[in-house]
């Protein structure tokens, strides 16, 4: 049996993640909301997928949740490759959220993360 890490990464937009704090719970995206689950990622994974479906954009929040606390609502599925990738299927509480980290875009225009 694989044991998944105990902390996964999701990429939110700086107003989303700023309209959670009243709220007190993250809903994710639109996109996040459309597949019917909050997109997430590996610490070896979250560059690509910043990479592949954030690039460029500006204003994005690295969130470091920890994995345990979302209990079975969270799930590894297939997705690129066929790699494991957690999706939240439903909302996060914050009380789940580690850290936060805004990613500025480097002289590259790709995302500069913080040490994983």
């Amino acid at each position: 049996m694989n044991e998944h890490p105990s902390v996964v990464f999701h990429l939110a937009r700086e107003h989303d993640w700023r309209a959670a704090q009243d709220r007190e719970v993250y809903t994710g995206s639109a996109q996040d909301r459309a597949d019917g689950f909050l997109h997430f990622s590996t610490a070896d994974q979250i560059v690509e997928s910043a990479r592949r479906h954030r690039a460029g954009e500006r204003d994005l929040v690295l969130l470091r949740v920890d994995a345990h606390a979302l209990g079975s609502a969270l799930r590894w599925e297939p997705s690129r490759g066929g790699d494991l990738f957690p999706h939240l299927y439903g909302d996060l509480p914050l009380d789940a959220v580690l850290g936060d980290s805004a990613l500025e875009l480097g002289e590259d225009g790709h995302h500069v993360f913080p040490p994983l």
